[in-house]
């Protein structure tokens, strides 16, 4: 008698826990984060999103990232002296920097990433490239 107790009592829990896996399932985040102008990109401060705009200038910091290289800031929409988002990238090796700007500058880009600010700037670390894609020219 105590075996079927045993049994009966394993299959519930069994199913409450496949119906609970399924409940945190439906509930997860979207997986495609919202996309948002360079100008709103403020709003978003500690969310994920993807900014999309046209890369307008670039700077490239004189110091280097142990293992990264030396990282460059790309301003979208608005370059210096007001600029409204940046990202920053780093160049593939062994030409470094100069990649990652023939890659992205004067090009329609969107970024996906966390929203940071600076020097209340807000901007995206792109750690990684695939994070960064090309758009198609007018988009």
């Amino acid at each position: 008698m105590k075996s079927i107790r045993i049994l009966i009592v394993t299959i519930c829990m069994t199913s409450l826990s496949a119906l609970a896996f399924a409940q945190s399932a439906s509930s997860a985040p979207s997986a495609t984060p919202p996309r948002v102008t360079p100008t709103d990109a403020k709003n978003y401060v500690g969310e994920t999103v993807t900014v999309c705009g046209k890369v307008v200038a670039n700077k490239t910091s004189k110091y280097g990232i142990a293992g990264r290289g030396k990282p460059v800031m790309f301003d979208i929409d608005q370059p210096e002296p007001s600029p409204v988002f940046y990202f920053v990238a780093f160049g593939a090796s062994p030409t470094g920097p100069q990649e990652a700007i023939d890659a992205y500058q004067g090009k329609s880009v969107c970024v996906t990433g966390k929203i940071s600010i600076s020097a209340n700037l807000p901007f995206i670390m792109a750690d990684d490239r695939s994070k960064i894609k090309l758009q198609a020219t007018g988009k």
